[in-house]
């Protein structure tokens, strides 16, 4: 092949790698910084896009996914306790502007770069926070060691061109000795409510048992009383009765001209033949003599009587004065 020809192979190849160098490919979810002579040019979006060979530069691919970094730190609070942080960190460019992207792109030497400096600020902000709280109220300051990491950081991460989206503090730990003394702590409270409660149910207990003991004591007296005053009502209707018998029995033998003194000797025969049947001994002691029986019945008779007359109204007697010898 002729020199000629050859030149024009290798001058076509040449042209041809320029031509291809001028064709460049992003992909989706980044985006390329272009310089030119080492200065910023401009951003190319995902895609394919054009550029000028040999003067335009692809200084650095900058990505606008979200992107993570999980932190493992520790902080020091005010009464000098060690508290131990696991988060997890979600950040991302703040927008897909030329100004942010350049921001991006220029500001640190790389991304490693970067997010040590953004571990190292948000270590820092808890760290701040943390050292004028006791250990004792950490655990319930999650939210508000968000808050102010994130008003903290907000404002320096726009000026790299970031935004960070969402800091999740995972765990929070203390040092073995710490977490005893707080087991044994929370044990103590425990026990302590358990014992409050225990003695209120029990005085519950004991205030319910006693006010039912008070409520039945109080229906058995009522109902006592009221079983002794049917009793005694009982008792005295019996005894009126008894005694209206006996009189009918008596006004009837008077009527007939028998003796009334019969009725009392059946009474008393009665009445022994009662005592036999229902007593429980196996000696029966009584005064059979005349004159017991005769002292038996003008008891009896006597009763009657004086029954009788309190039964009937009092007769008004009326005592007509005895003249004197000299009166006329």
């Amino acid at each position: 092949m002729a020199p000629a020809a050859i030149g024009v192979v290798v001058f076509a190849v040449i042209g041809l790698a320029i031509i291809i160098q001028g064709f460049v490919q992003v992909q989706t979810g980044t985006v390329a910084v272009v310089t030119m002579f080492g200065k910023y040019r401009r951003v190319m979006q995902p895609g394919l896009n054009v550029r000028i060979p040999l003067l335009e530069q692809i200084a650095r691919r900058v990505s606008i996914q979200n992107q993570s970094a999980e932190l493992t730190f520790q902080a020091t609070t005010v009464d000098q306790a060690n508290v131990n942080f696991r988060a997890m960190l979600l950040y991302s460019v703040a927008d897909g502007g030329d100004d942010t992207i350049q921001k991006v792109a220029f500001k640190f030497l790389n991304e490693t770069a970067f997010t040590q400096a953004l571990v190292r600020s948000i270590e820092g902000a808890v760290r701040e926070f943390v050292a004028t709280k006791k250990q004792a109220e950490i655990l319930l300051l999650r939210t508000e060691i968000v808050i102010h990491v994130k008003s903290q950081l907000d404002v320096m991460l726009f000026e790299w061109g970031y935004h960070l989206q969402d800091l999740q503090i995972n765990d929070i730990s203390f040092g073995a000795a710490i977490t005893q003394s707080m087991e044994r702590v929370v044990a103590s409270q425990n026990e302590l409510v358990a014992a409050e409660n225990e003695g209120k149910a029990l005085l519950i207990r004991e205030t319910k048992r006693a006010e039912a003991q008070g409520a039945a004591t109080q229906i058995a007296a009522e109902a006592e009383k009221e079983a002794s005053r049917l009793r005694g009502e009982g008792v005295a209707l019996f005894r009126r009765e008894v005694s209206n018998g006996i009189a009918e029995a008596a006004e009837a033998m008077s009527s007939a001209d028998l003796d009334a003194g019969f009725i009392l000797f059946s009474m008393w025969t009665e009445t022994m033949r009662n005592v036999a049947a229902e007593g429980s001994g196996n000696l029966i002691t009584m005064d059979g003599s005349i004159e017991g029986f005769e002292r038996s019945i003008r008891q009896l008779m006597a009763s009657e009587i004086g029954n009788r007359l309190s039964d009937q109204p009092a007769s008004k007697a009326t005592v007509e004065d005895d003249p004197g010898p000299g009166s006329t």
